[in-house]
């Protein structure tokens, strides 16, 4: 099973889409959900409840997630060095993460850094220097030994060019990841009246899905290689072998969430909705925890068993109304229509031993959301 552990609601960045938008007054919109206030800042539920719930899961996978969970570098030491783990991964900013011991970094084996492409847009959103900051880190714990894989996790808005932002993360002078995720800010927040979605998807996101996917074939058909671009990685493996999913995240069936407090939730959004809490780490064994699944209109959706219901979060808030979310599952269906003309080609390259299906191997359910 794979948990996120939310060490800390403390974070040491205010990222235009995330905690800014606290200082935005926004419109009211959106299923009312009640939220635990009690819940503690940082975790406290003890690390030894916290290692003797893990010991009960025998392939156990552990998340740092946060708020900034590197705020808690602390904790970071104390669990790696005592929770039965198989294996660790941290969602992080990166901000911090220099000054975390190789021994530490170097035990990880997924890194997600909040990244949004070139300087100017990450700097934008999430303060200026930021880029910077982040491409020195990494270069520093690869010099000093890290040979995980660091995955950026874009956040994609409206000023967003998702083509150019994905390729220069892929190929620059300063850093090129390996692995690229991208999640759009779109129906988490009732803010859809103070944006320009529709019109941006149509003009510019929905087009330049098309054009990396292009990208990503002709990568394959000129280099014999296949780019951890992760919502075509995930999808693609699903669409040659004709396996289904659900949640791609695996929110609420293999992938939950322990709150401050040692509550269980299905999802690391879901902080404080005590109604869809599924346990405590006190008191429920890892492999007894009750799943859940996304209601409708995602449970009769056509193509559900493609996208499995993109968000658990946004399904039971719904902050956005029904025609601005169809606007949010056209881009799914963008991306199915585009991956599923691609697999012919993508078929006889591996008929021809150009690429094989090994090259589409991936850690499932490491943070990437897969359906942005």
């Amino acid at each position: 099973m794979f948990y996120h552990l939310i060490l800390t609601d403390r974070c040491n960045l205010c990222c235009s889409y995330c905690r800014g938008k606290v200082f935005d007054a926004e419109e009211d919109y959106g299923i009312d959900v009640e939220i635990d206030e009690s819940l503690p800042l940082d975790f406290d539920s003890g690390i030894e409840d916290l290692c003797e719930f893990l010991k009960n899961d025998p392939d156990a996978v552990l998340t740092f997630y946060g708020g900034e969970p590197l705020m808690r570098m602390d904790l970071v030491r104390e669990i790696m060095d005592k929770a039965p783990v198989g294996k660790f991964m941290i969602q992080t900013n990166g901000m911090l993460l220099h000054r975390l011991e190789p021994e530490y970094v170097n035990r990880f084996d997924t890194i997600l850094i909040s990244i949004d492409g070139p300087r100017e847009l990450t700097d934008l959103h999430r303060g200026a220097g930021v880029f910077d900051r982040i491409v020195q880190t990494l270069n520093k714990i690869r010099a000093e030994g890290f040979k995980g894989e660091i995955i950026a996790r874009m956040t994609v808005v409206e000023n967003t060019d998702i083509y150019s932002a994905v390729k220069y993360l892929s190929s620059n002078p300063y850093f090129s990841f390996s692995s690229v995720h991208w999640q759009i800010d779109a129906d988490f927040s009732n803010d859809y009246r103070k944006r320009n979605f529709g019109t941006w998807v149509r003009e510019s996101y929905n087009p330049g899905i098309r054009r990396l996917i292009s990208e990503w074939q002709g990568i394959m058909e000129n280099e014999g290689r296949v780019v951890r671009w992760y919502p075509f990685l995930d999808t693609m493996q699903d669409l040659l072998t004709g396996r289904k999913s659900r949640l791609r995240c695996g929110s609420g069936y293999i992938n939950y969430s322990i709150m401050t407090d040692g509550h269980i939730a299905p999802c690391p959004v879901m902080v404080g909705m005590k109604k869809y809490y599924l346990g405590h780490i006190s008191t429920t064994h890892p492999l007894h925890i009750p799943q859940v699944d996304v209601s409708e209109p995602c449970s009769r959706c056509d193509i559900r068993d493609f996208c499995g219901g993109r968000c658990l979060y946004s399904n039971i808030i719904r902050p956005w109304p029904e025609n601005q979310r169809d606007v949010v599952c056209g881009t799914v269906r963008n991306l199915y229509e585009g991956l599923s003309e691609a697999v012919p080609g993508v078929v006889e390259l591996l008929r021809q031993g150009r690429i094989f299906m090994a090259d589409f191997d991936h850690t499932r359910y490491n943070g990437c959301e897969i359906i942005p």
